[in-house]
């Protein structure tokens, strides 16, 4: 049997097989890639000079190259070589020419160096579609494999950098004539797949920048509807108005208590001596009694609080500072609070919180305010009906005895 005729009964042969065995997930190394890869040998061998019976071996061995995806992903180069192997022999082909066949499909692995002629020329074959102006689409198709079959699936970012680094720092063309003829295209085709990195690069960047933004809107300082900002300055306005009312009645009361404690020292305590005036001692210690529980009651009323006034950066972080509040910052640098409130105002929710907390301790004060100061009217009440009814009974009984 000549070569030619063998050659052609490959073909047939090999078409019919991967018809019929070869599953159809396989959408990259399929019928079509090999028929590509003896297309591009047989023109590299032509170009290259080689005698037909090299060239026909070399036609063989890339008809045979990929049969093995039929049985097995993993050392399908192996799985290749078996099938050719098999079907040269049904044939009589002399074992030379076979092994010649097997180390050239051997010679198709990744990280095989070729080291003949052949073997550089089925390299370059096989990896031919590299300096083709279709790389981009062919490429896509072996990411579509590699998902189907390897459960390996990568974005459109990975996919570029997995291409990018393949054709820059793995892939070489081997031979005089492919270098030639694809290399040019292979360095477009690189720069197309650098250009689309950069630009799904810019819309990562415009994502990023769009969903910062947003992020942005969203917790920074809107101004508040009119009804929100007329509520807090309303409130705000009774709060301190309630405030003053309480400050200036505790203010009324101690006036009050301290003229008449005053009045009791100068004028009453002074008779007291006098044995006559006994009768006088015990009402005017009740009333001195509960002017002075008024008086002390009126200063606890508007004595204000000793806060720490320093705060730090995790409270600030934490949003557990109300920096409203004069007591919570008062020893703060103005380097620290202008930054605390920096923070703050980039913040809605934290603002509207610190409103509201002000609001919320400014009625606690009011509460202790009010509570304190209704006690102190009750005792200077008390303290006053319990010293007339004190000084009328001390004057009933025991003022005409004396």
């Amino acid at each position: 049997m000549s070569m030619d005729s063998l050659t052609d009964k490959v073909e047939k042969f090999v078409i019919s097989f991967l018809n019929e065995n070869l599953d159809t997930s396989f959408v990259y190394h399929n019928l079509t890639h090999t028929q590509r890869v003896v297309e591009k040998a047989n023109e590299l061998a032509s170009l290259s000079g080689i005698d037909d019976t090299q060239k026909n071996l070399l036609l063989i061995a890339s008809w045979f190259h990929d049969t093995g995806f039929t049985k097995s992903i993993k050392n399908h180069e192996e799985e290749s070589a078996i099938i050719a192997s098999n079907f040269l022999k049904q044939q009589k082909i002399p074992e030379a020419d076979i092994n010649a066949v097997c180390n050239l499909i051997l010679a198709t692995k990744i990280a095989h160096e070729p080291k003949t002629q052949l073997e550089k020329i089925i390299k370059d074959a096989d990896c031919s579609h590299i300096g083709s102006k279709s790389y981009i689409e062919v490429s896509e198709l072996l990411r579509k494999e590699w998902e189907l079959n390897c459960n390996k699936k990568l974005s459109e970012s990975e996919w570029l950098d997995e291409n990018i680094n393949f054709l820059t720092t793995k892939h070489r063309f081997y031979t005089d004539e492919a270098s030639a003829n694809w290399d040019k295209r292979k360095g477009k085709n690189i720069s197309e797949l650098l250009k689309s990195k950069k630009k799904i690069e810019i819309e990562s960047n415009k994502l990023k920048q769009k969903k910062e933004e947003l992020r942005f809107k969203k917790n920074k300082v809107e101004l508040p509807e009119r009804g929100i900002e007329t509520m807090f300055r309303v409130t705000l306005k009774n709060h301190m108005h309630l405030s003053n009312i309480a400050d200036t009645k505790a203010n009324i009361l101690l006036s009050v208590n301290a003229i008449i404690v005053s009045l009791v020292l100068s004028n009453l305590v002074s008779k007291l001596d006098n044995a006559s005036n006994e009768h006088l001692i015990v009402p005017t210690a009740i009333f001195v009694l509960f002017t002075v529980a008024s008086i002390i009651l009126s200063i606890l009323a508007t004595r204000p609080n000793i806060t720490s006034g320093k705060f730090t950066k995790d409270d600030v972080a934490n949003k557990k500072v109300n920096l409203l509040f004069f007591g919570n910052f008062h020893k703060m640098s103005l380097k620290d609070f202008e930054w605390a409130m920096g923070e703050m105002m980039q913040d809605r929710d934290y603002l509207y919180s610190s409103m509201k907390k002000d609001l919320y301790f400014l009625g606690l004060v009011l509460d202790k305010k009010y509570k304190i100061l209704r006690l102190t009217y009750s005792v200077f009440m008390i303290g006053i009906i319990v010293s007339v009814i004190s000084f009328a009974i001390a004057f009933k009984y025991f003022g005409g005895a004396s």
